[in-house]
């Protein structure tokens, strides 16, 4: 992992509030007719804030500020939100941007505090359904995106965060041996467009780690023992460096910073790119056209990796995810294997 900083500024002076911040950021958004040249101009991003702006590692590009920024005002002048800090994710750009170094695509802003930070996380992988289509995404760039049922696909566009679920998924031997339980925190996120089927999708964030290779342990003595006096057990994987399952996955640590401030108060998380960004950049690099020409973002070494983004509708692609089921039903659920000891 990068080190992962935190740039500050000095905080605001005495008698700022949050409250104060947000109200004088919606007076500028509100302030102009709808229509009117200052309504169309993109809202002015603070001093301390712009220094972040620009499209090499730990920065944001500025489109997915302006929209992020747009997104978190809106939500809040319409009640639904009264968190100081919003967030937002870049999926064009790349997973890693050296050997052992991850990209960082994921922001936290607190304006109220003059806090940024930029940190690593996944984006959704795909499936190859083989001898049906193929929508899978590689390790470093995404190419497909999209919004149908079971095809583990990012969706950009809006979100606002909803309840923290924490479950048990079993338990995972330590360097030392011991059996430690692995208990996972999911956030889930409601949206709207094309995100608005995002909890029927169960789309949310939570840590890159997942359990593997479950077996059954005897833990007569846990709270999480069967009846038979069993748990599962399995080996703790961290795919922080890779993709996921359509959900946002941070890295183990900084999901521990990055939960609490989403629990119990909710905020929004805005993604990019939405499906007007992709068909539109389909569009430029089909005709030929420079994207800066156009006006039309993508991170660049992705571009040239993936050379045309795609948009999957859920009309298009769930047909297809069906075919490819009913040729391939799933085997019933067995019962896991007792554990071999070791």
């Amino acid at each position: 992992m990068p080190n992962l900083r935190t740039e500050r500024l000095p905080k605001l002076s005495t008698g700022w509030t949050f409250s104060k911040v947000v109200a004088g950021l919606i007076a500028i958004v509100t302030s102009a007719a709808p229509g009117s040249a200052a309504a169309s101009e993109p809202q002015s991003i603070p001093a301390w804030l712009e220094a972040h702006v620009g499209d090499g590692d730990g920065q944001i590009t500025s489109v997915v500020l302006q929209r992020a920024r747009a997104l978190y005002l809106r939500k809040v002048s319409e009640g639904a939100v009264n968190n100081p800090c919003y967030f937002a994710m870049d999926a064009t750009r790349p997973t890693s941007v050296g050997t052992d170094q991850l990209g960082r695509r994921f922001y936290t802003i607190c304006e109220a505090s003059q806090t940024f930070k930029a940190v690593s996380a996944g984006f959704g992988s795909g499936r190859n359904l083989r001898g049906v289509v193929d929508f899978s995404n590689g390790r470093q760039c995404a190419r497909n995106f999209g919004n149908a049922q079971d095809a583990l696909l990012t969706t950009g566009g809006g979100y606002v965060t909803a309840e923290t679920r924490t479950s048990f998924k079993g338990y995972y031997r330590s360097g030392l041996g011991k059996s430690v339980p692995f208990i996972r925190s999911f956030v889930q996120f409601d949206g709207e467009g094309d995100t608005a089927n995002a909890r029927v999708r169960a789309i949310g964030g939570h840590p890159a780690q997942v359990l593997k290779g479950m077996c059954r342990s005897k833990n007569s003595d846990s709270a999480y023992a069967d009846e038979d006096g069993y748990v599962r057990m399995g080996k703790l994987v961290d795919y922080a460096g890779g993709r996921s399952n359509g959900c946002t996955s941070w890295s183990s640590s900084d999901a521990r910073k990055i939960i609490p401030l989403m629990q119990d108060n909710p905020t929004t998380v805005y993604i990019y790119p939405e499906r007007r960004d992709i068909e539109a950049v389909a569009t430029a690099v089909k005709t030929g056209q420079p994207l800066a020409r156009t006006g039309v973002y993508w991170n660049s070494a992705c571009l040239k990796a993936i050379r045309t983004p795609k948009f999957w509708q859920a009309s298009t692609l769930e047909p297809l995810i069906a075919r490819y089921n009913a040729a391939h039903p799933a085997q019933p659920a067995q019962e896991l294997p007792i554990c071999k000891q070791s």
